[in-house]
């Protein structure tokens, strides 16, 4: 996607963390769809060779930036990256391809129709598998109550790791409001969307949610008890009764 004239400068924000087997090529695709669009990289210290991989392409608007090891967390990683961007709008993904690269044009599209942020809604979650599938609708649920009492908008995915927004709108919620995020976690989303501004334009796109296309994922227990400190008072009881449980 080349941007016209009239069109608003984009960064596709990408937090990794040992993900050598993907992000190389998941930067080439970015770069040959999206030629116009700057790509940040936000690095939670891999050990592997991401960044030798990264930095061999030799690509311009291309940054691998390197995080304080001791502020390591998706959502610290998104937030900063937000911060870090100079430019009109942001999309976050993953660099493991489950968030298709055809989407993003999408999602950009949107932000230039005037949504202030764009979610890309996940049309199955079945790769997911049963499991985690069944505790993402439970999160689901859970997220859009915690948003339906504080009087925000809501979306058919509040758990979703892809979506875009207005930098500037975005960069003052986190300025406001970051220290009440939970950024070790993963679900930086619902966080961003608990502080967002009453009146904020909301838009969805729907994708077909993919296999992991190389590596592993980094889910684990801390996840989930990440994801119910974030739901209110009584998600933070629930974290302590899941994180004796798993002791």
């Amino acid at each position: 996607m080349q941007m016209t004239d009239s069109g608003r400068t984009c960064t596709v924000i990408l937090p990794t963390y040992n993900e050598e087997k993907n992000i190389a090529g998941m930067v080439t695709l970015l770069r040959e769809m999206y030629p116009d669009f700057r790509i940040l990289i936000m690095d939670d210290g891999s050990a592997d060779r991401s960044k030798e991989l990264v930095d061999a392409l030799g690509y311009d608007n291309v940054v691998f930036f390197v995080r304080d090891p001791d502020d390591r967390g998706l959502t610290a990683s998104v937030c900063q990256g937000i911060t870090e961007t100079n430019t009109d709008y942001f999309i976050c993904m993953d660099s493991d391809f489950q968030h298709p690269l055809s989407s993003v044009g999408q999602i950009y599209g949107s932000l230039e129709d005037g949504y202030d942020l764009c979610i890309g809604v996940r049309r199955s979650r079945k790769v997911l598998g049963l499991k985690r599938s069944l505790g993402s609708w439970i999160f689901q649920i859970m997220a859009s109550a915690v948003l339906f009492f504080r009087g925000k908008k809501r979306s058919a995915d509040i758990m979703s790791g892809f979506f875009g927004g207005r930098t500037e709108v975005f960069s003052e919620v986190i300025r406001d409001h970051g220290g009440r995020f939970e950024m070790p976690g993963f679900k930086v989303l619902f966080d961003l969307m608990k502080y967002s501004p009453d009146g904020i334009n909301i838009g969805e796109v729907s994708y077909e949610f993919g296999e992991r296309r190389e590596g592993e994922s980094k889910i684990n227990p801390k996840v989930v008890k990440s994801a119910l400190r974030q739901m209110g008072v009584i998600g933070r009881f629930l974290a302590r009764i899941y994180g004796a449980v798993k002791k």
